[in-house]
């Protein structure tokens, strides 16, 4: 079979969407289920905080790019299969993936900001509650990707 120009931009476009989601979800994943439970069991909370200001500072990084990549790979397969006629699961995710790009830019602007200054300022206690919200909004992130990825690959079946 021979790849049109169409084909092969639809398939650039999937992979950049799935590396991306690939990224920020199962980074999330990774942190939530993985990482800070072994870090409560094995660190001292001041020690902990260090970390999480080395992980947040590469992750969120990572995650800046991740949503680049599958904003403007999302829009571009969504608009190419012309918005009406793409499948309804489509609308559902561009949907979910704009919330969840909201709570990310909550995180960053909010209590992310507040750990900084509070780590900057030496302030454990503001620090490790500012961790505690982001955590929290992390998780709301992470059940909210894992509901794109089973609309994604169900359809609207869940």
């Amino acid at each position: 079979m021979v790849k049109t120009h169409a084909m092969k931009t639809h398939a650039l476009l999937l992979f950049l969407h799935l590396f991306g989601a690939t990224v920020w979800v199962g980074g999330m994943f990774f942190v939530h289920v993985c990482l800070r439970p072994a870090a409560m069991a094995t660190l001292d909370p001041s020690l902990r905080l260090t970390l999480w200001q080395a992980v947040f500072l590469r992750f969120f990084r990572w995650v800046e790019i991740s949503l680049a990549l599958i904003l403007a790979s999302g829009f571009g397969m969504f608009f190419r299969g012309g918005s009406v006629q793409v499948p309804p699961s489509w609308h559902v995710m561009m949907g979910l993936g704009l919330v969840m790009t909201a709570v990310f830019a909550s995180i960053l602007m909010g209590p992310y900001k507040a750990f900084r200054n509070a780590m900057a300022a030496g302030d454990i206690s503001a620090a490790a509650a500012a961790q505690g919200r982001i955590r929290t909004r992390v998780l709301v992130n992470l059940v909210l990707g894992i509901v794109v990825i089973a609309v994604a690959t169900l359809g609207l079946a869940v």
